[in-house]
């Protein structure tokens, strides 16, 4: 396995985020979550606010479920609010506010079984069909950048496909490939 080399900034920022993320439950009161989404299938956007007041707004996750829902089956399933405060804190970390594009979000167990069929590295059981996973990538940041923030946060799961140029997260156990 690689190790990756970080600038003393990059660093710093990277330990600042973990800092905050290991705080989660104390900012419960703290500041508004804003997360934007443009979906590479289905052209849709969405900028939204979806922690404010304390809690999560349930209005915001049940428009965020709808716009990651699987776009091959229109099948809709509740994502894991962690998920999203997961893509926030990286977001926070790389101090980026462009959209994120969203490969896959949920997936349908039909297209999960259709995909782990005909795609290599698709889980038989994966966790997108829990709402627990997604595929992004981040205008103006490198995959690799990304990948490297997110499995320096250790908040789950990090996959690494940059023949795809894209990059997994899940809330799954800390690991990487």
């Amino acid at each position: 396995m690689q190790t990756a080399k970080f600038s003393r900034r990059t660093f710093l920022r990277l330990a600042a985020a973990a800092g905050a993320t290991c705080t989660l439950p104390v900012l419960a009161a703290g500041a508004p979550r804003h997360l934007s989404f443009a979906h590479t299938h289905t052209g849709e956007t969405l900028a939204i606010t979806y922690w404010r007041d304390g809690r999560y707004d349930p209005i915001a996750l049940k428009t965020i479920d709808h716009l990651l829902r699987d776009h091959r089956t229109g099948a809709v399933h509740a994502i894991e609010p962690r998920l999203l405060d997961y893509l926030h804190t990286v977001q926070c970390a790389l101090e980026c506010d462009a959209p994120f594009e969203v490969i896959s979000g949920y997936r349908s167990p039909v297209t999960n079984d259709m995909l782990h069929r005909t795609t290599n590295g698709v889980a038989t059981r994966s966790l997108h069909m829990d709402g627990r996973a997604i595929d992004v990538r981040l205008p103006g940041v490198r995959t690799a950048r990304l990948r490297e923030t997110a499995a320096a946060l250790r908040l789950g799961g990090v996959g690494f496909y940059p023949d795809s140029g894209f990059v997994h997260l899940d809330t799954g156990r800390v690991r990487q490939w």
